[in-house]
């Protein structure tokens, strides 16, 4: 039996993406021009791994003469909260708590972004007549 094929957004697919969500409509030709020379896949690869998104259903397309024109179904803000989603499920139990500890544990954060963080908690915190 074949594996089950996720949902989440691999590293290519994730480039084509950015790609179509900065872009618009392009064709495989348009994608593989809006490519980093320093990141180049081969014209086969971006049309394998754009079929890919389209039976995930991250793309849909179009036929423009001979050429299939391709558009996101899903906007980038979704795509990354399910994204997200997905890793709180699976690497935190679903504890956004969890998730947020291990981000707070990185040596990384600076003073500035802990402060922009506690004023996003006092901000989502709900009022105290609220009840949720």
């Amino acid at each position: 039996m074949p594996p089950k094929r996720s949902n989440t957004l691999t590293e290519a697919e994730l480039r084509l993406m950015k790609i179509l969500w900065l872009h618009g409509e392009s064709t495989v030709t348009d994608l593989v021009a809006a490519l980093p020379e320093d990141e180049p896949l081969a014209y086969n690869s971006v049309l394998t791994t754009i079929r890919i998104l389209e039976q995930k259903g991250y793309v849909e397309h179009r036929q423009e003469g001979r050429a299939f024109v391709y558009k996101p179904c899903i906007a980038e803000q979704e795509a990354s909260r399910t994204e997200v989603c997905n890793v709180l499920s699976r690497f935190f139990g679903n504890s956004r708590e969890q998730l947020v500890l291990s981000l707070l544990d990185d040596e990384g954060v600076s003073t500035e972004e802990l402060e922009r963080l506690k004023d996003a908690i006092r901000s989502a915190a709900p009022e105290k007549g609220d009840k949720g």
